[in-house]
């Protein structure tokens, strides 16, 4: 169909529901995604639906013409999910230390998104080793640590948290990385954008 080149009508279609009075429909996902084995797969139909004019009755007694449809939450967004991490630049996450000054860290992530680089700010209440572990969750390469002493000598702290557990894993102890921290740097703020960027290039290589 002209200017629908999406859609397709295919007879054989059949929902497996009997309660639908006419036409029935799906959306599929196309585009191949590769899951965390590496496998490439085509995740397939994500939305289905149709006619159901009985339906409503069923519950009120009355006849009412109803067309709807149901959505594949989980499965739709660990395509997307998916899809979009292998796509997505490395994220850089500002940590939000200093309670009493949340719009200098989101000042912080909005100069760096400024500069075309991609930035999340921490917006719980947990401590710092708890916003770390956030940052590992959401896969950041960096880790920007600007407290309330960081912003008072005009400094802002680089923790490059992909080099971090690559040192953990190849030095012997802990106490061998934290006294040498060649993965956390501490910069004049002026320097941020510059440095982060960097960074970010180095992990998307």
């Amino acid at each position: 169909m002209r200017g629908y080149d999406q859609i397709r009508f295919d007879p054989g279609v059949v929902r497996g529901l009997d309660y639908y009075t006419g036409a029935v429909f799906e959306a599929q996902l196309t585009f191949p995604v590769t899951n965390e084995a590496g496998e490439e797969i085509v995740f397939g139909s994500v939305v289905g639906g149709g006619r159901y004019d009985d339906l409503v009755a069923r519950f009120t007694g009355e006849r009412v013409p109803a067309t709807g449809i149901s959505i594949g939450v989980s499965r739709l967004l660990t395509a997307l999910r998916q899809r979009r991490t292998a796509n997505l630049p490395p994220l850089a996450l500002v940590l939000a230390l200093d309670k009493e000054d949340r719009a200098g860290s989101f000042a912080l992530a909005a100069e760096l998104r400024s500069a075309g680089l991609r930035t999340e700010t921490y917006t719980g209440e947990a401590g710092m080793k708890a916003q770390l572990k956030y940052a590992d969750r959401r896969g950041a390469a960096i880790a920007i640590i600007e407290g309330g002493d960081e912003r008072a000598r005009g400094e802002v702290t680089i923790k490059d948290l992909v080099m971090g557990a690559k040192l953990a894993k190849s030095l012997e102890s802990r106490a061998a990385w934290i006294e040498g921290r060649p993965a956390q740097v501490t910069v004049q703020r002026a320097e941020l954008v510059a440095r982060v960027r960097e960074l970010l290039d180095c992990a998307s290589r």
